[in-house]
């Protein structure tokens, strides 16, 4: 028997919801998962409730965004010419275009030197 689960509003969250996809779905869906740093249960409820998914820049998103840079451009390297990536790939490419803007969008946290004094002491 699986523990019971409350949501951030309390609720207790006792149905279960499935459904099948094909694998190619599921790697893109693992993707976009691994992209976000949220659980994938976390991840599926904010995309089917229409919520915002907000990245949160920390080592596990880091290291799935070079992970899936690193097979993307294994796919891309074996390309020939003439040969367009696949409609997948791109889809990719467009999960970490959209994490990266995101990231590069967040406001940068003021550093804080230490033994600066704040103008408040300086006067």
């Amino acid at each position: 028997m699986s523990a019971k689960c409350l949501d951030q509003q309390g609720r207790w969250r006792n149905v279960t919801v499935a459904f099948r996809v094909s694998p190619q779905e599921d790697a893109l869906i693992e993707a976009a998962v691994k992209l976000s740093g949220l659980t994938k249960q976390d991840y599926i409820i904010k995309r089917l409730t229409d919520q915002e998914v907000i990245v949160q820049g920390n080592p596990k998103v880091y290291k799935a965004l070079k992970g899936q840079l690193e097979q993307v451009l294994m796919e891309l390297q074996q390309l020939t010419i003439g040969t367009t990536p696949t409609l997948d790939t791109l889809n990719v490419i467009r999960l970490i275009a959209n994490v990266m803007d995101g990231m590069r969008n967040e406001p940068e946290p003021t550093p804080k030197m230490k033994g600066a004094k704040n103008d408040d002491q300086a006067r």
